[in-house]
């Protein structure tokens, strides 16, 4: 009788490697920055969604799914910056007063304390929009620093500048590529109010004298509708439905080094367009640390040292006090997940 070979065959499945992200660039040769943001202490709703938005802001040389515990100091954070390269933290915090920002630069500073005075969230930015744009490979390439307003000659506006350029990877106007700039960061300092407005974009080129029909045609590669149409002229010469780019002003047009898409050409000029993603924030630098949130003050709003010392203890007071709450908070759970799980058994 034949004997049948019932042993499994083994499947070679080959594994599935991550690319490893660089961190020196390939063109300019500089360390690319990478950043983590992360709170301290108890957060609203609202701030926690704020956290989400700057996480996806700051892609792709940030860690979007950072899962960090109340019971994290920053010293663990300081522990993990050599291993995983990382350059600045956005530090997100509630006072009684207003919510917190802070920006470090690892491992000694220094750091820059702003209050957040209004913000709004990504998805209250797109609800306010009649047609919202966020593409997949939107968040594929980092964005562009715009620094506007930081021109004067004092020692902490030449620190945030220099805080905030290094903060993204910095680009060679000869060797980059025009599809990688597709979004951009603006920073607007006023002088007056000392508010820095905070904005995030999407950049978007259309060809000038190109109809709007004639776009979604050529990009979408869909049949027009040409039932109430007597000619095929009618469709690109239909009165009232113009291009949206022939009214802009010249200031607003470019002409580009190459083709970019199917319908921007080199030789053509092409509208630069911006559209608001969101987070929007409006900040105030209230104080510099030498240090890594520690240190002497290289900057202080207050202007008298000692009594921003006694607000700084303050606001360290009240940030404790959040955090034990939230150590006690967890430890309410654990114990009444235990319980449960002796219930079970």
């Amino acid at each position: 009788m034949a004997r049948f070979n019932n042993k499994k065959r083994k499947v070679f499945v080959k594994p599935v490697v991550k690319k490893k992200q660089a961190d020196v660039d390939h063109i300019t040769g500089n360390k690319i920055p990478h950043s983590a943001v992360f709170s301290r202490g108890r957060l609203p709703g609202t701030l926690r969604q704020l956290q989400m938005d700057l996480r996806k802001l700051m892609l792709p040389y940030t860690a979007l799914k950072l899962k960090a515990k109340k019971r994290h100091n920053l010293i663990d954070y300081l522990n993990i910056a050599g291993p995983f390269s990382l350059t600045h933290f956005l530090i997100l915090s509630k006072t009684k007063t207003s919510p917190c920002l802070r920006v470090a630069r690892t491992p000694q500073g220094p750091t820059l304390s702003f209050k957040i005075h209004e913000y709004s969230l990504a998805v209250d930015v797109a609800r306010s929009q009649l047609r919202p744009r966020c593409p997949k490979d939107l968040f594929r390439n980092p964005p562009l620093i715009v620094l506007s307003g930081f021109g004067g000659g004092d020692q902490h506006l030449k620190l945030t500048t220099i805080m905030f350029q290094n903060i993204f990877p910095a680009i060679d106007v000869n060797t980059v590529k025009l599809s990688s700039c597709q979004r951009i960061v603006l920073l607007n300092y006023n002088k007056d109010t000392k508010l820095i407005d905070f904005r995030h974009y999407s950049i978007r080129l259309q060809p000038v004298g190109v109809s709007r029909r004639i776009r979604k045609f050529v990009q979408k590669h869909e049949v027009p509708d040409l039932r109430n149409l007597q000619d095929v002229s009618d469709f690109i010469t239909k009165a009232g439905y113009g291009s949206e780019s022939e009214a802009d002003d010249e200031a607003a047009t470019v002409t580009l080094s190459s083709d970019l898409g199917r319908i921007n050409r080199a030789s053509n000029k092409s509208a630069v367009k911006l559209q608001e993603l969101g987070p929007r924030m409006t900040l105030q630098l209230m104080k510099i640390e030498e240090g890594l949130c520690s240190g002497g003050l290289i900057f202080s709003e207050y202007g008298n040292v000692d009594g921003k010392k006694k607000q700084d203890k303050e606001e360290d007071r009240d940030d404790q006090q959040d955090s034990e709450e939230g150590d006690d908070h967890d430890s309410e759970q654990d114990s009444e997940e235990d319980s449960e799980d002796i219930e079970e058994d």
